[in-house]
């Protein structure tokens, strides 16, 4: 099964500036808590994000194993848990060989590759129109609501949202 986990204003803006525009523990602690021990595939720029948020706060990354997708072969990655990958179909066949589901965290292209064979979305929907320069894609295939959950925190209104098919 691939999931998706992203958060996102209400225009679908998931960044500005290669940038997350808000900061909501709450999000990041359910981020943090369907990833750890799981593989997650996302893009490089995503993952040199968490490695520089993760650095600041001197915590291992949950994730079982981060599979990266760059078009750099020679790219390391600067954790131990963690493999380059260059495509996102590779990324995919690497995963389901570890593990029954699977996470995909970014970014927008990474998203539009896998959103056709994504099974579940976990979207974090924050309040207002940050002004983003980059986008989650369409995801109204995704109809049947699992759960929802309205919340307020740290000055920003957000509901957690879970879809499928």
């Amino acid at each position: 099964m691939i999931s998706i986990i992203c958060a996102m204003d209400e225009k679908r803006g998931i960044g500005k500036d290669n940038k997350i525009p808000w900061h909501i523990k709450d999000d990041l602690l359910k981020l943090k808590s369907l990833t750890k021990n799981h593989v997650v595939i996302l893009g490089r720029k995503t993952y040199d994000s968490m490695v520089g948020y993760y650095d600041k706060t001197g915590r291992p990354m949950p994730g079982k194993i981060y599979l990266v997708v760059t078009r750099d072969a020679n790219y390391k990655p600067a954790r131990d848990n963690a493999a380059t990958v260059t495509s996102v179909e590779s990324a995919i066949k690497k995963a389901e060989e570890q593990a029954e589901e699977v996470f995909v965290t970014g970014g927008a292209q990474i998203f539009q590759q896998v959103m056709h064979l994504t099974d579940k979305l976990y979207l974090t929907i924050v309040g207002g129109d940050y002004d983003c320069d980059t986008f989650f894609p369409d995801y109204s295939d995704f109809r049947k609501v699992i759960s929802e959950e309205s919340r307020e925190s740290e000055g920003h209104k957000y509901k957690f949202l879970e879809l499928e098919k």
